[in-house]
């Protein structure tokens, strides 16, 4: 597997963040104090521009780009690279008293007032063009540096409009969508329930909040066009700048599992991946493990969306940030397991919000690498700087990638219409939750697993989950037919194949499409169960011992020609099948009826992995374990959670951040960490 080295010229890991010079223009003592320090915590790149816009062009058609010519200017000389933002995500005043249509409206109808971050319609012609001349202006002055790296398109992309405009473009979308035929979007959204039905498009609104948010169809339709409406806001931008400079690579900053947007959609337009990364560390709800468990599974979302290139961490907070409900300090070595694991889980970066505290404003108390007490004596910076020699280190690893035999499927759409279907329990639905439950289980294991749309290519895949796969794709059912008959492992759950991508309900049994088949099971019934209920299921003495919890939900299946693996103990449907097999082709179609707790179901996972010729790791509770392959080695992390050491047996290499070599035995400290270069095959 080749090596795909993000940005050669600089050679290794990034090691960055955003700095927000211009609020430091009047202080030149500081600005140079920022590139020494800078130099001495291992940085070799910064982010400029994300929100300057109002230092651009203080009045309309009134530019000034010398200070920024002369900060890229002098961090290049130091070995200091840059990626260059667009400043689309913070308008300056004067544009919004001018363009008035450049500020959104909300779900009510109201239009917004100036101010906060992305308050602005992505439908305005106006705003568009006003982004378009101050993106051209900086890739025309800036696009030929030799510190240039990347450009960053504006920032954490988000929201909705309302406006006139965007309802226009929301129907015109519609009208496109279902091929000029209303009839055959009344059909799609079943507008005959309710006397709902639409004589032309130009009757549609959107889900206003005293307007109609009672047609499924509409609502999901609503959540697709703000992600192509916002994706073609994103190619606007990209369009102008790939204009003036082709060569240089584009991305856009994502956030966890954002639900305003399917960024899979949007990641298409994209040369890199890259998102923010801001845990809850030391909360009351989890030890430090599943903190970082959860946070290994939103690496993994973003990588797998260019799963074969390396991915960046653009934002991360080297201490702690202003936002969280409680905003607690990451505890001495928690940011090296923190920074340690984007690398693990194929970040090619490790970049930070903010360089430098500002003295004011709403972020005037967010993390910095650079304290209000603007020194470099500072537990903080010690453990940044920490950070900058461990990633020279593991310089060797980068471009490599992370190959998994295994994935998940998480879709956006799958997600929206679980959240909006009136089934179930609004409490407890949980779709995201169940999904990284699951994932978990197999991080434990020591497997690398993928989380991919179910409309992806399963070819690189032995085995696949998934859970709750209540809406199908077009394509879903016939491509996981055909992963089984070539000899996939699959394990689908409750709620599977309830709905088509109109969410219109599939006809003679769930899971519909043809999936009935591959399971050979129907659902006739749900149910949904209090906290107060309980049940069990059993699995027959043939198969294991094992017994599993139920809670939540519970499926009534009929069983057409599949192998009955476990039963319900109680209820009305004791007795009944709650988990099945059936072999298709060469391949195992497993079927779980009822939500359960997923550490009872690893034995199956285990099963099911034996099945596919795939070893799980032995590691020791706490330990998280990735490896990243490329042609000219593999690389080994291992990540202790754990506040106390622990003992890993067969392990053979080199580790490159003692440049130790290993022989059979590898110890880590309490939080400690290895990066191994395995031996080659």
């Amino acid at each position: 597997m080749e090596k795909t080295i993000l940005f050669p010229k600089a050679g290794g890991f990034i090691h960055g963040g955003d700095y927000n010079p211009e609020q430091w223009l009047d202080r030149p003592d500081i600005l140079k104090e920022d590139i020494r320090m800078m130099k001495k915590a291992g940085i070799n790149c910064a982010t400029l521009g994300v929100f300057s816009w109002s230092f651009y062009e203080p009045k309309e058609g009134e530019y000034h780009f010398d200070w920024l010519q002369h900060i890229m200017d002098d961090m290049y000389e130091n070995g200091i690279y840059t990626i260059l933002a667009t400043p689309s995500g913070a308008r300056p005043a004067w544009l919004d008293a001018t363009y008035p249509e450049a500020m959104r409206v909300n779900r009510q109808g109201v239009r917004n007032h100036h101010g906060l971050r992305h308050n602005h319609c992505m439908s305005s012609p106006a705003f568009r063009r006003k982004t378009a001349e101050i993106d051209r202006r900086l890739a025309e002055r800036f696009g030929s540096h030799p510190g240039l790296l990347l450009y960053h398109i504006s920032n954490e992309l988000g929201g909705e409009c309302y406006c006139p405009l965007c309802v226009q473009r929301f129907r015109q979308y519609l009208d496109d969508t279902f091929d000029h035929d209303i009839e055959k979007l009344n059909h799609a959204w079943w507008t005959a329930f309710w006397s709902h039905r639409y004589d032309s498009f130009d009757q549609i609104e959107p889900p206003f909040a005293d307007g109609e948010g009672s047609i499924m169809g509409l609502n999901l339709e609503w959540k697709r066009f703000t992600t192509w409406n916002m994706t073609d806001f994103l190619k606007s931008e990209i369009r102008v700048l790939k204009e003036i400079t082709p060569d240089i690579p584009v991305t856009t900053n994502f956030m966890t599992l954002y639900n305003g947007l399917d960024y899979r959609k949007m990641a298409k337009e994209l040369d890199i991946i890259s998102w923010d990364s801001y845990p809850k560390f030391h909360n009351d709800e989890e030890t430090l493990f599943d903190t970082m468990a959860d946070n290994a599974f939103h690496h993994t979302i973003m990588r797998s969306m260019k799963k074969d290139n390396p991915f960046m961490l653009m934002e991360s907070a080297p201490g702690l940030v202003n936002w969280h409900p409680c905003n607690k300090v990451k505890r001495p070595g928690v940011h090296k397991l923190a920074c340690l694991q984007a690398a693990a889980c194929g970040s090619d970066t490790v970049q930070y919000f903010q360089w430098r505290k500002g003295r004011g404003s709403f972020e005037q108390y967010h993390g910095a690498v650079v304290d209000h007490l603007g020194t470099d004596d500072t537990r903080i910076f010690r453990e940044t700087a920490q950070v900058g020699e461990l990633l020279k280190k593991i310089a060797p690893a980068a471009g490599t990638r992370v190959k998994a035999r295994t994935a998940l499927l998480f879709d956006w759409d799958n997600r929206w219409a679980i959240q909006d279907a009136k089934a179930l329990s609004q409490q407890t639905k949980a779709y995201e939750e169940t999904c990284m439950a699951i994932w978990k289980e197999f991080l434990k294991l020591g497997v690398e697993m993928d989380i991919l749309p179910s409309d992806a290519d399963f070819t690189d895949y032995d085995l696949l989950i998934a859970p709750m796969l209540y809406l199908l794709q077009p394509q879903t059912a016939s491509c996981l037919k055909a992963f089984v008959q070539r000899g996939g492992q699959l394990v689908a759950t409750y709620f599977t194949g309830y709905v088509d991508k109109d969410q219109l309900c599939y006809l003679g049994g769930f899971p519909g499409d043809g999936l009935s088949d591959l399971f050979g099971i129907i659902s006739e019934e749900i149910d949904t169960l209090y906290p107060s209920d309980s049940n069990k299921i059993r699995f027959t003495p043939e198969y294991t011992s094992m017994e599993w919890q139920v809670k939540d939900y519970a499926e009534i299946l009929r069983v057409r020609d599949a192998e009955i693996l476990a039963a319900y103990t109680s209820d009305f449907y004791q007795g009944t099948p709650a988990v099945t097999r059936k072999q298709y082709g060469k391949g195992k179609a497993y079927y779980i009826a009822a939500r359960t707790v997923p550490a009872q179901m690893r034995p199956l996972f285990t099963q099911m992995l034996t099945d596919a010729g795939i070893t799980p790791q032995n590691l020791p509770e706490g330990v998280e374990y990735h490896t990243r392959t490329g042609e000219e080695g593999n690389y080994a992390f291992y990540l202790n959670y754990a506040p106390t050491p622990t003992q890993i047996e067969n392990i053979y290499g080199t580790d490159l951040l003692t440049d130790t070599p290993l022989n059979g035995s590898l110890t880590l400290e309490a939080h400690g960490t290895a990066v191994i270069r395995l031996p080659q095959q």
